[in-house]
C-alpha cells in the first residue's frame, strides 16, 4: 500500500483542498459582477484542472484590483519597473545618467526663473517651549526663521 501523503500533487506548495479553500476565500474578495462572470464562464472549484484555472483567474482579478487602486505616480513607477525587465543593466544605467542630467538642467533653469530670495536659518541654540516626554527622548527640536 502506498502512502497517500507522498503521492499528493502540489500546486504552489498547496495540496488540492488548500487550493480549493484559497479559491473560496479569495472569491469572497471579488466584486459581485466578477463572481458572476466566473460562474457564467463555467469556472468551478472541483477537479484539479478546474481548481487551478479558477485560482489563476481569481488571482488575475485581484491583481487588476490592485492596479486600479494605484495613483498615477505609482502606475508610472510600476510601468517603469516592468520596462526595466527588458533592458540590460548598462542600458538602465545610461538612461538614469541621461535622466539625472536632464533633471539637473531643469532644476538650474527653474532656479534662474524663480530665484529663492528668502534666507532660511535653523536656530539650534534656543530652547523650545516643548517639554520632552519619555517616548521622545531622541527627538531634536528646532525652529526655522525666514528673513
Amino acid at each position: 500500500m502506498t502512502n497517500k501523503k507522498s503521492n499528493q500533487i502540489n500546486f504552489k506548495g498547496m495540496i488540492y483542498r488548500e487550493v480549493q479553500r484559497t479559491n473560496s476565500n479569495n472569491r469572497k474578495n471579488l466584486h459581485k459582477e466578477d463572481q458572476k462572470r466566473l460562474k457564467d464562464n463555467g469556472y468551478k472549484n472541483v477537479g484539479w484542472d478546474n481548481v487551478i484555472k479558477l485560482y489563476q483567474e481569481i488571482k488575475d482579478f485581484l491583481d487588476k484590483y490592485q492596479l486600479q487602486d494605484l495613483t498615477l505616480e505609482e502606475l508610472f513607477l510600476e510601468a517603469d519597473h516592468i520596462g526595466n525587465k527588458y533592458l540590460s543593466h548598462q542600458e538602465i544605467q545610461q538612461f538614469n545618467q541621461k535622466l539625472a542630467k536632464e533633471v539637473n538642467e531643469i532644476a538650474e533653469e527653474i532656479d534662474k526663473q524663480f530665484p529663492d530670495t528668502e534666507i532660511e536659518i535653523i536656530d539650534f541654540s534656543r530652547k523650545t517651549k516643548h517639554k520632552y516626554t519619555k517616548n521622545k527622548n531622541n527627538q531634536k527640536l528646532y525652529r526655522t526663521i525666514k528673513f
